[in-house]
């Protein structure tokens, strides 16, 4: 049976919290104990626990979510019983899965297991690399793959499978106190945050994090709040051996990396039957039908009429954000819509603006940075007619070297600067047909240098060795 819509909670009556310690986890409610009065009510009220707001996964197959709920950051758990000398050893590991370069230059994505025993963690990374695949098959993330590193951190638990699973009264001591049933909601896969937190620190860097649950059962739940502490964007919590639930949390990344709206509304939900607020800033809501937003050249006019990846032209199609009437979404039904479907074409913009806000089209392919004769690229996506030109400029110590345009290396051998130290530049363009927004285009544009060198002091010598290396960061802007 599918549960009942629920609205945001900014818009939902307050609640008393009831938590309910159950082993390794806790289910809640929202919060709001009443004082007592008299005497008493002088005393200071305790300080309420920390909240975070996560989206409710739809039905699989069916509505993206199903509203948001307020839940604890961190709770109470069972004793964590001692793990063997095995556990202890792997317990914090930390694996690079998928190598595309340098931290400074890629979107990390941090992949944590929970339910988890020392001997299952062979599982673990094979689920890890499993899961990554099934986001590849959504684009823009199959195009935009070379944009990404991948780390998994071994969660030791003492128990394998977490609670909730495969009914409500199933209680599993687990790392990170996963469980299903959250707030009373089955398919809703919380944890613990601060446990999370805990690992993601582990890693080198952090922009997105993913938690695996060991189980089959369909759930997962979107924490789209930023962390304040170690940066990452957000953490998208689902079940490793259900394929559906993937949908679940790729549709999470649309809220954390590409900053999108909800495209599903609240029917039968008075306080959304009828939006009358301002124009909202999300890039995949408006309060605009299409002839006027064409006429203000706003929001995602230079889309309309084109033809989506999720079927149908781009227009302005009412109901989204969560209310009926009043606000416009840009197609019929996308992944931030129903699970299943591709992102829009509006969407995928704001994907790869999200890609591209943590990682650079202009990266030197020698991710150890050391002495080469040869200067190499790491372009971002393949460059062909489908997906748009990937453009680049080489510069020697400031002049451009024509012959090497779109190129993506250049041998040292063919040039001949002077002795000494020199200047490489390479200035990448990620000309892609998925961005039409200007603003959006500018950060496509990437610099990156080497630092070359040809001999020592000034005597001629044409023995002397010509290398580069790459310097530590990237270049910016030409």
């Amino acid at each position: 049976m599918r549960l009942p819509v629920l609205p945001p909670p900014a818009i939902r009556r307050r609640r008393r919290v009831i938590p309910t310690i159950i082993g390794a986890c806790a289910l809640t409610l929202p919060l709001a104990l009443a004082s007592p009065s008299g005497p008493a009510a002088a005393a200071p009220a305790p300080t309420p626990a920390p909240q975070a707001r996560v989206e409710v996964p739809g039905p699989a197959g069916g509505a993206a979510g199903s509203g948001y709920r307020s839940v604890l950051r961190t709770f109470p758990h069972a004793p964590k019983s001692v793990l063997t000398a095995a556990g202890r050893a792997a317990d914090g590991q930390v694996t690079k899965v998928i190598d595309n370069g340098d931290s400074k230059d890629r979107l990390d994505v941090v992949v944590i297991g929970d339910g988890y025993t020392a001997d299952q963690l062979d599982q673990f990374h094979q689920d890890v690399k499993n899961k990554w695949n099934d986001f590849l098959g959504v684009e823009p993330y199959r195009t935009y793959q070379k944009l990404f590193n991948v780390w998994s951190v071994d969660a030791v638990s003492t128990e394998s499978g977490v609670s909730g699973d495969p009914d409500k009264g199933v209680v599993r001591n687990t790392a990170l106190g996963a469980h299903f049933w959250c707030d009373g909601t089955e398919r809703l896969l919380c944890l613990d945050q601060q446990k999370v937190d805990a690992y993601v620190a582990k890693a080198p860097q952090a922009d997105l994090v993913i938690v695996l649950a060991n189980s089959a059962k369909y759930g997962g739940a979107g924490y789209n709040e930023p962390s304040q502490t170690l940066g990452y964007e957000g953490i998208a919590t689902v079940s490793a051996h259900n394929e559906a639930a993937s949908q679940v949390a790729v549709h999470e990344t649309g809220h954390s990396l590409g900053k999108l709206a909800d495209e599903y509304s609240y029917p039968g939900v008075p306080e959304y039957e009828q939006y009358t607020g301002p124009e909202k800033p999300e890039p995949n809501s408006s309060v605009l039908t299409a002839d006027a937003m064409a006429a203000a050249r706003t929001k995602w006019y230079r889309w309309l009429g084109a033809t989506s990846p999720d079927g149908g032209p781009v227009g302005a199609y009412e109901g989204g954000n969560y209310y009926v009437k009043g606000l416009y979404r840009p197609t019929e039904n996308s992944l931030m819509r129903t699970l299943g479907k591709p992102f829009n074409s509006p969407g995928a913009e704001a994907m790869i603006a999200g890609f591209y806000r943590h990682a650079t089209p202009a990266a030197p392919a020698d991710h150890a940075r050391t002495w080469s004769t040869t200067a190499r690229l790491a372009l971002p996506r393949p460059n062909d007619a489908a997906h748009g030109k990937v453009a680049t400029r080489w510069y020697l110590d400031g002049h451009e070297l024509r012959r090497y345009r779109d190129r993506d290396h250049v041998a040292l051998r063919q040039l001949a600067p002077g002795r000494g130290t020199h200047r490489l530049t390479a200035t990448v363009t990620d000309a892609t047909s998925a961005v039409r927004d200007p603003a959006v285009r500018a950060a496509l544009t990437r610099s990156t240098t080497w630092t070359v060198q040809h001999g020592r002091g000034t005597v001629p010598d044409p023995t002397a060795p010509l290398v580069a290396r790459p310097d530590q960061r990237p270049g910016g802007r030409p």
